[in-house]
């Protein structure tokens, strides 16, 4: 791998000094979302009782709005995984192995031990235990994903999840390592264009290594009007534009004209990976670089939350897919699934971090830097 890799993953250690490992407390918030959403099917579905089940009955008992009728399923498949429900050959389960109460309580105390060593700020943990409370009013469609992130209309629990935590402090700095030299190379003033900004976590850090740059434009942009205004009351570089962006629908017809595009934990959304990174590297000049920082498994520390930002808005089956993920509700693509799109594309990977060996790598977040 290239010295710039070598490079960005220094800066990004450095941005985490004195954190300990990882793991083991992964496993641990993992482990008690699982037993949460293992209680509330106990409690409201019939999994308590005999006889094996299609996932769609499931979600019938949990009165699943049309939209999120796919969850009760990928719920039950990662259960399944988990050894908490049997499932037979036909796919419908059976024998939900729901905690006991004392479980319950052990695995939420510990959770603060958890949140600490993996630097999780305490708005993130407080949020996964909200977002087990209100699992019945998630489904329902009664309260949405913003008002989990958002309590009260703040942004300090959106910033835990996409920002100030471990892994998102090392992977920002990396990518502004990236960014920094980048600009310092760069003949021309920089052309920018970031996809499905969201808060801006990302953003925060670039930013500030292009204040005395020589920057032609940063595109912001996002699928929802509430993000651009965020952004606009957030940040103040004179070069920043905004733009409201669907990229399954309307990537900007600008080819070759780009030095760099950034899509920080979004790009998964694209319905068909390849096709997403076809476009964006015809939009890249010759030299320019796309900077990806990806999930490259799903926690079940997330399901109680991610899926339902998902969810389509009309229809009732998972997010629609044309890749390597079609006819399944799978999420994320596998590192190796990601490395191999790049290629396809036509872009050479040039960072690509944490290192393998790296305990990090068990949050399954990665940097993905890649060189038309």
């Amino acid at each position: 791998m290239s010295s710039l890799n070598e490079r960005a993953d220094r800066a990004g250690h450095a941005a985490i000094a004195g954190t300990g490992g990882a793991a083991e407390a992964v496993a641990d918030l993992d482990r008690l979302v699982l037993l949460g959403i293992a209680d509330d099917l106990r409690r409201r579905t019939r999994l308590n009782g005999a006889g094996a089940h299609e996932p769609g009955a499931v979600a019938d008992d949990l009165e699943a709005a049309r939209r999120h009728r796919w969850i009760a399923g990928h719920w039950l498949a990662a259960l399944h995984e988990a050894g908490l429900v049997s499932r037979d050959p036909a796919g419908r389960y059976h024998d939900l192995r729901a905690p006991r109460r004392a479980e319950l309580a052990a695995a939420r105390a510990r959770m603060e031990a958890a949140r600490t060593a993996l630097g999780y700020p305490p708005e993130l943990a407080e949020m996964m235990l909200r977002s087990l409370r209100l699992l019945p009013g998630l489904l329902r469609d009664e309260i949405g994903v913003q008002a989990l992130l958002y309590p009260d209309g703040e942004p300090a629990t959106a910033d835990a999840v996409y920002r100030d935590n471990v892994i998102s402090r090392y992977l920002n700095a990396a990518a502004a390592e990236v960014v920094r030299e980048a600009a310092g190379r760069a003949t021309a003033p920089l052309r920018i264009l970031e996809l499905g900004a969201g808060i801006g976590a990302t953003t925060a850090d670039l930013l500030p290594v292009l204040a005395a740059r020589p920057v032609a434009f940063y595109l912001f942009t996002d699928l929802s009007p509430f993000f651009l205004d965020t952004a606009r009351r957030r940040f103040e570089a004179g070069f920043l534009r905004y733009a409201l962006l669907d990229i399954a629908r309307d990537l900007p017809d600008q080819p070759g004209e780009l030095d760099l595009v950034v899509a920080a934990t979004m790009a998964h959304n694209a319905p068909h990976v390849g096709r997403m990174l076809d476009q964006v590297a015809a939009l890249l000049a010759p030299g320019g670089r796309v900077l990806l920082v990806e999930t490259v498994r799903e926690h079940p520390q997330s399901l109680t939350s991610m899926p339902f930002a998902l969810s389509p808005r009309e229809g009732d089956g998972p997010p629609e897919r044309h890749d390597g993920r079609a006819g399944t509700t799978r999420t994320y693509l596998r590192r190796e699934e990601w490395l191999g799109a790049l290629e396809r594309s036509g872009l050479r990977v040039e960072v690509d971090l944490p290192r393998r060996e790296d305990p990090l790598t068990a949050l399954s977040q990665r940097l993905f830097v890649a060189t038309r």
